[in-house]
């Protein structure tokens, strides 16, 4: 044995205490939403689930992120004074109270560091992806130990998602969706994929995918330009406006959840609007990047 390696006991042989869940979790993730955009549409309906907290993402663009978060590791608070394994220790002790049950740890993960693992396979959930970026498709990494991983039809319909919700009575359920009327182009389901604002040089290396997304219309060769000041506040806007929009859309998914339901809204990163030369986000280091807004709670 090499030093300094240490073997992982199989989650089945740690001394963990036996949980039994008794809430359904939703996991709701509004893709590129910003913290001060999320402020700036003064949601009426997401608030009623608990306080606004300023939090901090993981990682920069949507992939890498949805992986952090489906690890457990939902957006960090960043307090000072803490050692960083502490911070992961009560972390993780909140999704006793997310999933109604105890025992839960972030040794509970070991060895697959995974959530969905840990709440299909020793908590018996009923486990359900509903992604809205083709970054997501149901072919990459992230379909593990989900029953359903559904890429939607469009990249910006929330509400087809609520209508496609299904809860047993036998067992909870655990649903992550990933809503994407946040991100570029920031398009409300009823508006004209032909009006949709159009950013040269956007898309970067996922140009082909995000084709799919953005009218279908795809520029080869085609080169960043200038940033135009009033075309980046447009778009800004459009944000605030698909905050607005879903605000009522979840007013829609509280009635349609059952009563002994947990939601967590966040955001996997912001987006970059033209502060200090920046446009977007992915290879970006920037505060706007990693800050997003976090509310969860249970409806009372």
């Amino acid at each position: 044995m090499s030093e300094g390696y240490f073997p992982v006991q199989p989650a089945a042989t740690l001394d963990a205490v036996p949980a039994t869940a008794t809430n359904n979790f939703l996991l709701v993730i509004l893709d590129s939403c910003r913290f001060d955009s999320f402020v700036a549409a003064q949601p009426r309906h997401i608030l009623r689930l608990g306080q606004l907290q300023r939090r901090w993402s993981y990682a920069s663009w949507t992939a890498p992120s949805h992986y952090n978060l489906l690890m457990g590791l939902l957006p960090h608070s960043s307090p000072p004074h803490v050692y960083a394994s502490e911070y992961y220790k009560r972390d993780f002790v909140r999704y006793n109270e997310r999933l109604g049950c105890n025992g839960i740890g972030f040794e509970r993960l070991i060895p697959s560091l995974y959530l969905p693992t840990l709440l299909k396979r020793e908590l018996g959930y009923a486990t359900h992806a509903m992604m809205s970026l083709p970054v997501l498709n149901p072919a990459t990494i992230l379909n593990r130990d989900f029953d359903t991983f559904t890429l939607m039809p469009t990249h910006n319909d929330m509400a087809a998602m609520v209508e496609a919700l299904r809860f047993r009575d036998d067992a909870p359920s655990f649903y992550v969706l990933n809503v994407g009327e946040t991100h570029y182009p920031f398009a409300l389901p009823d508006e004209d994929p032909r009006e949709w604002p159009r950013v040269s040089g956007v898309h970067g290396v996922f140009k082909h995918l995000d084709a799919q997304v953005v009218g279908g219309r795809l520029v080869e060769g085609e080169e960043p330009r200038e940033f135009d000041r009033e075309q980046l506040e447009r778009l800004r806007a459009r944000q605030i406006e698909a905050v607005r929009y879903l605000d009522g859309v979840f007013a829609r998914l509280y009635d349609a959840v059952p009563a002994n339901t947990w939601i967590t809204v966040t955001a996997d990163h912001g987006e970059l609007f033209g502060e200090d030369g920046y446009f977007g986000h992915g290879p970006i280091q920037h505060d706007k990047v990693f800050e997003v807004p976090f509310v969860e709670g249970k409806l009372r």
